[in-house]
Parts: C-alpha cells; structure tokens; sequence
C-alpha cells in the first residue's frame, strides 16, 4: 500500500471516529506528509522512536509557534495510533512521544461598551449592512463560533422559544440562545432583508446567510466585513470574529454565570477549556480594583 492511500485512511478515520472538522483533518494530514517526507527512503511502519526525537529537534529549529509544533507531534502521534490500531504495526512506536507544553495565553475580549461601539459602526441602510450586523450580534450575545453561524440553515431556528440549534466541533450538536432584540431582528432579516440580497427559496435546508448570489455567505466574507467596520470607525483593537466569542463567555461569567452552563453554551467538551474565562474575569476584577481603590497603588 502506497503512503498516500494510508493518508487517505488515515482522514476517513480522522472523519469517522474522532469526528474531526474538516480544517484540522486538512492540518493533521498535511503534518503527517511533511513528516514522511522527511523520513524519505525509510520505511515508516518501522520508525523507532529516536527518530521522532529527530524530527521535533528538526522542526524545533524552524520558526514555529509552540502551538503548531504541539499540532504537528499531535498529528504524528494520532496517525500511529490509527496504525496501531488497524494493526498495520505490532507496537506504537510514538506513543511516548510528549508534545511540549504550552503557555495558554489570556484570550483577547471586548468590554460591552466597545461591542455596541462596533455594532453602532455598521451602516444599516444596505441589505448586506444589516445582515453584517446582525451576525456579529448573533456572534456577540450566543458565543457561536464563526463556523457554526455560517453553516446555519432556517431548520435550525426555533425563534419562538429564542433558541438556537448549532453543530460543533465533532460534529456535537447543542442549543443556544438569544434575546428578544437579537431576535427581532433577526426576523426582520429573514422577512425583509434577506430577499433584497437575493430572492431565495427559505426553505429548512436552506442557508440562513447569503450573499448576493444567493449561496452560503462564508467565513472569510463575515471576517472582511468586521475588518471594514473596524476601519471605518478606526477602532485599533484587535477583534477578530472569535473575540466575540471571547467576550460573550467573560461576560456571562462576570454577571455571575455558573461555568457548567457557560460550558454548556459554548460546546466545550470540557470544563478546562472554559477555565480560562475565568482568569480573563479575574483579571478585569483586578484592573478595576487598581484603577478605582483609592488605596490600590
């Protein structure tokens, strides 16, 4: 069997059994190529594990983040695993291989006065303006990822209970909410917005978010429409859609959200990955006691 017909068993079993989106299988098995390239002539289903040493001292004296380093030692251990499992090979040989650790630094987030600055920022007056804002509010008030916005249909809004039905990583499916207002205008943008983009069948299959074409409004187009409002009202932060995110969570959290139902709206497989909300809290608490405490400095 040719190395490219073990990748592509490899990313069926990335899809099937890890449930992996389709950007980190695209990642994973372009780690694992570069890898048996460098290997060359070797026979990778006989690789001690000294030359996995070999390669992370390799790929330590390019100029990587520690994050993708950590990526790529991930990517080479997942595909070993998969051959051990398949029984392609009699023993994993990266499987003492540790992926070096990482410092989680604090996540970038807006406070609520900077959110409806951004929002107030974005001209209404244009189809395409209106639907702009209604996304980043949606971004801003369920922590949707956006890939998951992107990807909504009309089946997945159940406007009358505020709610929500989106896919996340891996797949796992979970409901999030929204306010009155949001959905409001929401609605607007379905019943009066939508068909001046382009008049579109609505059906429950249908995207909710579309571009002048009449197809699925993408990723990239959302983030060039944040970039030109955050121009045009020369907000110097640095926001990225995935801030809202961000924001949403610190603020939950700040009101006094419990961390299970923060977990819950934002599709965190575990509790640690929310964790890190909790710092970014922390944090605000200890930048306003230093600004506000008459006896702070």
């Amino acid at each position: 069997m040719a190395k490219k017909e073990f990748l592509e068993d490899f990313k069926i079993y990335l899809k099937s059994e890890k449930n992996f989106s389709l950007h980190t299988i695209r990642a994973y098995c372009a780690d694992v190529y570069t890898f048996l390239l460098w290997i060359d002539e070797l026979n990778f289903l006989e690789i001690e594990p000294d030359k996995f040493s070999e390669y992370i001292r390799f790929i330590g004296q390019i100029n990587y983040t520690k994050t993708t380093i950590a990526r790529k030692i991930a990517s080479i251990r997942a595909f070993y695993k998969f051959l051990y499992q398949e029984e392609l090979i009699e023993y994993n040989p990266a499987d003492n291989i540790s992926i070096p650790k990482q410092t989680k630094s604090l996540p970038h987030f807006l406070h609520e006065e900077e959110v409806e600055n951004i929002l107030r920022g974005i001209k209404i007056e244009t189809p395409a303006g209106y639907r702009n804002r209604i996304i980043l509010e949606l971004l801003w008030v369920s922590g949707m990822r956006i890939s998951e916005l992107s990807s909504l249909n009309y089946e997945n809004l159940n406007l009358e209970q505020n709610e929500i039905r989106v896919f996340g990583k891996g797949a796992k499916e979970r409901i999030v909410l929204i306010p009155d207002k949001t959905k409001e205008g929401l609605i607007n943008y379905i019943e009066n917005v939508s068909s001046l983009i382009c008049k579109t069948p609505q059906n429950p299959n249908s995207p909710l978010f579309i571009n002048y074409n009449g197809y699925r409004l993408q990723n990239q187009s959302i983030r060039k429409a944040l970039k030109e409002c955050l121009k045009n009202i020369n907000f110097n932060k640095y926001v990225t859609p995935h801030v809202f995110r961000h924001s949403f969570a610190t603020r939950m959290l700040e009101r006094g959200a419990d961390l299970r139902i923060v977990q819950e709206l934002l599709g965190h497989s575990s509790i640690k990955n929310t964790q890190i909300y909790t710092h970014v809290s922390i944090q605000r608490l200890k930048d306003v006691y230093e600004t506000t405490h008459p006896h702070a400095n």
